[in-house]
């Protein structure tokens, strides 16, 4: 018989802001991603030099994830058993258009590396993986919409199978200046009951 989960933790970038469990922590007149993200992560004081080599859909999965980790290692004593489930709509398009962009241009032809490192979308699940040395399941699905019912799915197996402690779970997407990252942890222990029903409601909270 399984056991009930809970989500300890959760929280949003959008809109020029970075919440945590519904508070406020951050919040910019920047309109525009690349310069919001800066302040952002001048302001939590990301000092990870590789941050600012990131593509964008990276920066804004590595800054969300950092706000939730960081506060959940205060509250418990730290740990790398931690499996990660992210999703988004758009993969990594926004890559992808900028490294056609060097392919296309044949009076400058040079392909560049360090854009098509980036090229596909679970590669923020590593940037992630790599800061707080996490070593178990991850996954990177792609879907319509936000996709809550298939989040817990993944979420309760992992957690049941003991393939992992807890589990990072969300939606990160970028596409030109519309971006969105919606994360929880979901383990033992928290405020909210892990279901359906609940993730949805603190993803359009």
């Amino acid at each position: 018989m399984s056991n009930t989960h809970h989500i300890s933790a959760h929280g949003h970038i959008k809109n020029n802001s970075v919440t945590l469990n519904g508070e406020v922590l951050f919040k910019s007149s920047d309109q525009e991603f690349s310069s919001f993200i800066r302040s952002a992560a001048k302001h939590f004081e990301i000092n990870y030099p590789k941050f600012y080599k990131m593509d964008r859909l990276s920066k804004l999965a590595f800054l969300a994830a950092d706000v939730l980790l960081m506060d959940n290692k205060s509250k418990s004593a730290p740990e790398n058993n931690i499996a990660i489930v992210l999703s988004n709509r758009t993969s990594s398009l926004d890559t992808d258009q900028k490294h056609q962009q060097t392919i296309n241009a044949r009076e400058h032809f040079f392909p560049s590396p360090s854009i098509f490192v980036y090229t596909l979308p679970n590669i923020c699940i590593g940037e992630i993986s790599i800061k707080h040395q996490l070593h178990s399941e991850n996954c990177f699905f792609i879907f319509e919409d936000f996709n809550a019912d298939h989040l817990y799915v993944n979420a309760e197996y992992l957690l049941n199978a003991q393939k992992a402690q807890k589990v990072l779970c969300g939606w990160v997407d970028i596409e030109e200046n519309n971006y969105e990252a919606f994360l929880y942890i979901v383990e033992e222990n928290g405020n909210f009951t892990h279901c359906p029903k609940e993730i949805k409601r603190l993803y359009t909270s």
